[in-house]
């Protein structure tokens, strides 16, 4: 786990369920208002990831690719909820803005597939992660933050998920 700079570290997942186990220490992390944004090829593993987030942030909803759909809404406890924005099929930020991102941020926190290419109706601040394929089973993850709050997840995403500071 080579870190870049105080900003970035990059990962490599050498399995699914690894994958999906760092998904999940990200999950219990998260909060109302928290940002996850990711970007990665078809296949890189950007749903697994999510199905790791939402089962790790407390969900018994079962995260799914969502083929069609453009936005899920996973419950927690408390009627908490965390929304999940698929922005493949989206031809721009200005058809992400009609979505009403800001009203998902205040409901709860939002995790962005495609985010690269809604970019421009996302807030400044968040965490990309970078996922890319190497080959059936292993990923490279590239996590990236943007602002302070998203500083201090980074810092504790190294914690919890690779045991340094």
């Amino acid at each position: 786990m080579p870190i870049l700079n105080a900003d970035s570290v990059e990962f490599i997942s050498r399995s699914t369920a690894q994958t999906r186990r760092v998904g999940m220490r990200l999950g219990g992390l998260l909060g109302t208002g928290d940002l996850i944004c990711l970007v990665g090829d078809l296949g890189s593993g950007k749903t697994t990831f999510v199905q790791g987030i939402v089962s790790g942030w407390g969900s018994l909803d079962q995260a799914a690719s969502h083929s069609y759909v453009i936005v899920n809404m996973y419950r927690g406890l408390h009627n908490s909820r965390l929304y999940h924005l698929d922005a493949y099929r989206l031809s721009s930020a200005d058809e992400a803005v009609m979505l009403d991102i800001d009203e998902m941020l205040v409901s709860g926190p939002l995790v962005v597939e495609w985010a690269d290419q809604i970019e421009a109706a996302l807030p400044n601040e968040g965490l990309w992660i970078h996922l890319r394929m190497i080959d059936d089973e292993q990923r490279d993850m590239l996590l990236s933050a943007r602002g302070e709050r998203y500083h201090e997840l980074l810092s504790l995403i190294r914690r919890r998920v690779f045991g340094v500071a």
